[in-house]
């Protein structure tokens, strides 16, 4: 037999190079819209974000304001209480007597019903706004208004309020008048929109337009919805009685900022 040589194996062609019209696969690409829906929403956060830095450096700002004002009102009254401490010194040292100054904000509380309630009495209360028992509202004296306490004087119930009593009306049953509603007052914010143009902005600039009787105080007073108060703990005396006779209506001076402890 003859031998057979072994045939060597032929060695496997290199892999060709891609040519360069040969077509190449790709990825999917994106649909235009999917990019433009994209954008906008980055556009619309990065704006947002701008936004809403601005608004916190706002409130940072006026968050200071604020600060400034309370604390210069705060160094008014206490200026205010050492003026009368001193002059009621340099009275008694004088052997004389000391009158402070008459004063110019009353806080008045309705206390009857309307049963056989005059034409005229009733329309002093409803310039008042005092339309139901237990409303309270505050007041300027002047000549005018104390001729109208006078005419309701029988239904009603007033005296000078002190701080704390004007503090404590205002922050625990402070109501707003807004679009003939009533708001309660949550933030300084609600104060600001309606009396930003009186230059009142916070809740302590109502407090201290209301207690001195600035040239804001009508728009002030009227920011104000009348206060509806409890009926004091154990309840009225004699409301057919004047005060100094030991019923309810009437002036009570200083005496109603402890009518208003027991009605807050």
């Amino acid at each position: 037999m003859a031998d057979t040589a072994k045939t060597p194996k032929k060695a496997s062609p290199a892999p060709k190079a891609p040519s360069k019209n040969a077509p190449t696969t790709k990825l999917p690409a994106v649909p235009e819209t999917v990019l433009k829906r994209r954008k906008r929403r980055e556009a619309a956060k990065a704006s947002q974000l701008k936004a809403s830095l601005k608004l916190r450096a706002r409130r940072l700002q006026k968050r200071k304001v604020i600060f400034k004002r309370a604390e210069m009102y705060q160094k008014e009254y206490i200026q205010r209480e050492r003026d009368e401490i001193r002059l009621k010194r340099l009275a008694k040292a004088k052997k004389d007597y000391y009158v402070p100054a008459e004063s110019k904000l009353a806080f008045v509380v309705r206390i009857r019903g309307v049963n056989k309630v005059a034409p005229k009495v009733r329309k002093v209360l409803q310039l008042f706004r005092l339309k139901q028992i237990n409303n309270g509202v505050f007041v300027q004296l002047n000549k005018a208004t104390v001729n109208m306490l006078r005419i309701c004087e029988p239904y009603i119930t007033w005296g000078y309020p002190n701080l704390k009593s004007v503090r404590e009306l205002v922050y625990k049953r402070g109501f707003a008048k807004i679009n003939h509603q009533r708001i309660p007052i949550t933030s300084n914010d609600i104060v600001e929109k309606k009396l930003k143009s009186k230059d009142i902005i916070c809740i302590e600039d109502l407090i201290h337009e209301i207690f001195t009787v600035g040239k804001k105080f009508k728009y002030a007073s009227n920011f104000l919805w009348p206060f509806k108060l409890n009926t004091p703990t154990g309840g009225w005396r004699r409301k057919n009685n004047h005060y100094v006779e030991g019923g309810d209506f009437g002036n009570r001076e200083d005496k109603i900022n402890e009518l208003l402890r027991k009605m807050v």
